[in-house]
């Protein structure tokens, strides 16, 4: 009688168990991925960003059109407003931490520094983005903060060293990045 009390009050507990292990809260997972739509100072779409994680940072696949040919500084921004025609409402670079701007500044760099897109004679351009300082997950690293975040293209080259956009000039197309 004791050995069957015994096995009753174990396959009584371990089902309490099982629905105290089914019932927890389930934490929230990151995002899988991000997107931007681009668009000129006119408020016309011309291209997309597609974020996606990558190793400890995140991915940034850029396609753009009807830009001017050349080599244009794209940088993530701290506010996810695009108002044109300046994309002032944008706001300054993401910088949770209060880094100088650029990869080869010995201060730097931003978590919303990238490498430059290259515009073809013909006005579109395409490029993959590592970025190691941005997350698509919780924290001050993450993209999808309160407020959110733009992805900007500026008119001119980045140098990846002056403080505080690396001399690339006037913002031209923006994107707001969103889930």
């Amino acid at each position: 009688m004791r050995r069957l009390l015994i096995m009753l009050a174990i396959v009584c507990l371990s089902g309490l168990a099982l629905t105290i292990s089914t019932t927890r809260a389930v934490p929230q997972q990151s995002p899988l991925s991000g997107h931007a739509d681009i668009v000129n100072a006119q408020g016309q779409k011309i291209g997309t960003a597609m974020i996606h994680p990558s190793g400890s940072g995140v991915r940034i696949d850029v396609e753009v059109s009807q830009l001017s040919p050349g080599t244009h500084g794209i940088h993530v921004h701290t506010v996810g407003n695009c108002e044109g025609p300046a994309f002032a409402s944008a706001g300054g670079h993401f910088n949770p931490t209060s880094k100088k701007h650029g990869k080869d500044n010995p201060e730097g760099a931003h978590a919303g520094d990238l490498l430059n897109i290259e515009v073809g004679a013909d006005g579109t351009g395409k490029a993959s983005l590592s970025n190691p300082n941005a997350t698509l997950g919780e924290g001050p690293n993450s993209l999808f903060h309160e407020g959110g975040t733009a992805l900007v293209i500026h008119e001119k080259a980045d140098d990846y060293k002056t403080d505080p956009a690396g001399n690339s000039g006037a913002r031209i197309a923006c994107g707001v990045i969103q889930k």
